[in-house]
């Protein structure tokens, strides 16, 4: 049996569903190198096997990660960009579990759980870059 195709090409951009185990991170960068992606917007929705969600700190400029297990993706928003000729993926989500509790913020990690990830993906015809700004301590997308 061949490996499921990953994403297809629309009139805006590129539609990805990937499957259990996928890593959403790896997938997107895959799809920016393949297809010369400039940038673009990201939205997205389905089953997370394991998410790891991000909370800046401010004064010490990284992220407090936590992670959570069998989640569904409500929401995944974000923007994909360059950085030191590598892709940039920033996203932000919500996701819930069985008893309807909703967690959210940055997202550090996703990897594809039990069904699919559904991504749709808006290409900007502009490669945009992300740079570190040194006041705020983070990457942020330069127009």
């Amino acid at each position: 049996m061949s490996e499921p195709r990953r994403y297809i090409p629309t009139p805006t951009g590129f539609l990805i569903v990937l499957r259990r185990g996928d890593d959403v991170f790896a997938e997107l960068a895959t799809l920016m190198r393949e297809q010369s992606v400039p940038s673009a917007t990201i939205f997205g929705f389905g089953f997370a096997g394991e998410v790891t969600f991000g909370f800046y700190d401010f004064d010490r400029k990284e992220y407090r990660p936590k992670v959570f297990h069998e989640l569904e993706v409500t929401n995944l928003t974000g923007t994909l960009a360059w950085k030191e000729g590598q892709p940039a993926i920033h996203a932000h989500g919500t996701a819930g579990d069985a008893s309807f509790r909703t967690v959210g913020g940055h997202l550090l990690a996703l990897t594809v759980g039990r069904g699919s990830m559904e991504i749709s993906v808006t290409v900007i015809p502009i490669a945009l870059q992300r740079d570190v700004d040194p006041e705020i301590g983070a990457n942020i997308l330069q127009l």
